[in-house]
């Protein structure tokens, strides 16, 4: 594992199991939909999956959990947190590349309830948190079914529907850690439940 011993790995991940459980609990204290869900639930495995491999390290260089109704590899929206080296580590809040039938549910949802979408989107912890706003890539024309001079067409565009924070070590290792995640993933909480909606809509 990067040429660093077992020991050292088992230290490291003991580490990040605490980080996840403190964490949990921090989330599950204003998300319901997180009620019983366990940090053994929520960590992602080490390991590489080989589909989408980009080199013949087999294993990652990063640690990660995500938080959402049914753990991990949920499809519903939710919260995310990774640590790694080198200003590496971020949180992040939404979801990421949604299948074909989420994504048209979330547009759908933009484009009937847009104005509940604009507040949450410029509401001040989440402009706080996350000033860059959505992330992602976008489609170039409209989506199918939507008109070019369509008022949220920038938004209707996204294929993605993530915000996301960055940390140095340095803020990684400081004491509060583990509280300025939880703030941060609250802060996108109106964001992940407006998804959910859209996503249970359908």
């Amino acid at each position: 594992m990067d040429g660093r011993p077992p020991g050292e790995y088992q230290r490291a991940r003991a580490e990040f199991t605490a980080l996840v459980h403190t964490t949990l609990q921090g989330l599950q204290q204003f998300e319901p939909e997180l009620a019983g869900l366990t940090a053994a639930a929520s960590q992602y495995r080490i390991n590489k999956n080989d589909r989408f491999q980009q080199s013949d390290e087999p294993y990652k260089k990063h640690m990660g959990a995500g938080f959402a109704r049914d753990g991990r590899h949920s499809p519903w929206a939710g919260y995310f947190l990774a640590v790694g080296p080198n200003g590496t580590s971020w949180v992040g809040a939404g979801k990421w590349r949604p299948e074909t039938p989420a994504v048209a549910r979330i547009r759908q949802e933009i484009h009937y309830n847009a104005p509940a979408f604009h507040a949450l989107r410029q509401e001040s912890e989440m402009t706080r948190y996350y000033p860059d706003g959505l992330e992602g890539d976008r489609l170039q024309r409209p989506p199918k079914g939507y008109d070019k001079n369509d008022p949220d067409l920038e938004w209707l565009r996204h294929k993605d529907f993530f915000v996301s924070r960055s940390f140095t070590d340095a803020q990684v290792l400081k004491p509060n850690f583990a509280q300025e995640v939880v703030a941060s993933l609250r802060a996108a909480q109106p964001l992940v439940r407006f998804l959910n909606q859209a996503l249970t809509e359908g």
